[in-house]
């Protein structure tokens, strides 16, 4: 693998929307596939995976509200909000329909403009999705590994954003600690030591983590689920952190026409760790969904 920069050679950075103040990462034409990372996270989550996907589609990538360099507006209905500044964005740039691949947060903010706002899109792919709320023993979570353990290094990182609490919170998305790079660590580090992106963000953990929070007020019943019309994806892996197979093949199943795939030796950033293979399915979903 190339550095962050080596890998994006050839894209461009560009500030879209008009409400919001979007950080785009994007190259290609046609057929426009917006890339929505998780929390904490920024456009560069898809750094090695912008140049290929947008060598067959508008392959966009974007920091969400409260996020990298995008717009920080006061903090109010996270997954709302998300969902109102793709809309923006999509406005903006005059897209017609689009194709969004969401990785965790992102997964969740596409399953609410797959529910709200399903005109706009052509398809959707959940990468190993949050924000669904399962019925009790419908599945299997451990929440201890999952957002439990997420919420610690989330707020450890973000109060003291030093080199080890940084790459304590990276390691939780990858299936083996030596895929998190010296370079992303110092990029997400630079991000959280900027005071408007600390305090943004200290509001977003707040509110996920928190009773009464992000979940309790957005959760997706899986009841929901088969009202959504719009050819999906569920990209899972063997590895994923508080949510195993069981749990994206259930989605998979409850979404009507939905398929399923699970990568194997990955965890909660697929498109990370194993690019090429995440790309050639991706691609082959936007392909088929078209034809």
């Amino acid at each position: 693998m190339g550095t962050i920069w080596n890998d994006l050679v050839g894209s461009e950075v560009r500030f879209e929307g008009r409400r919001f103040r979007t950080r785009t990462i994007q190259t290609g034409a046609g057929t426009p596939l917006i890339l929505i990372h998780g929390i904490g996270g920024h456009a560069e989550a898809y750094s090695r995976n912008v140049m290929r996907l947008g060598a067959r589609t508008h392959a966009i990538a974007i920091d969400l509200i409260w996020h990298g360099c995008s717009s920080k507006p006061p903090f109010a209905d996270a997954i709302p909000s998300y969902a109102a500044q793709v809309i923006d964005l999509i406005d903006a740039m005059r897209l017609e329909r689009v194709f969004i691949e969401g990785e965790s947060l992102g997964g969740w903010v596409t399953l609410w403009m797959a529910l709200h706002h399903a005109d706009r899109l052509a398809g959707v792919v959940l990468n190993t999705t949050a924000g669904v709320r399962f019925r009790p023993g419908t599945v299997a979570e451990r929440p201890d590994e999952g957002r439990e353990l997420l919420r610690q290094r989330s707020i450890a990182a973000i109060e003291n954003p030093t080199a080890e609490t940084i790459r304590k919170r990276l390691e939780w998305l990858m299936a083996s600690p030596d895929r998190v790079t010296d370079e992303l660590v110092e990029l997400r580090q630079r991000f959280y030591y900027d005071p408007e992106t600390q305090t943004a963000l200290k509001a977003v953990f707040n509110d996920a983590f928190s009773k009464g929070g992000l979940f309790d007020r957005f959760a997706i019943p899986e009841e929901r689920l088969a009202e959504i019309r719009t050819p999906a994806l569920v990209f899972w892996t063997d590895k994923n952190p508080g949510t195993g197979p069981d749990v994206g093949q259930r989605i998979a199943n409850l979404i009507p026409g939905a398929q399923f795939y699970c990568m194997n030796d990955a965890a909660h950033w697929p498109q990370w760790e194993h690019p090429e293979e995440h790309d050639r399915v991706i691609l082959d979903f936007v392909e088929k969904t078209r034809r």
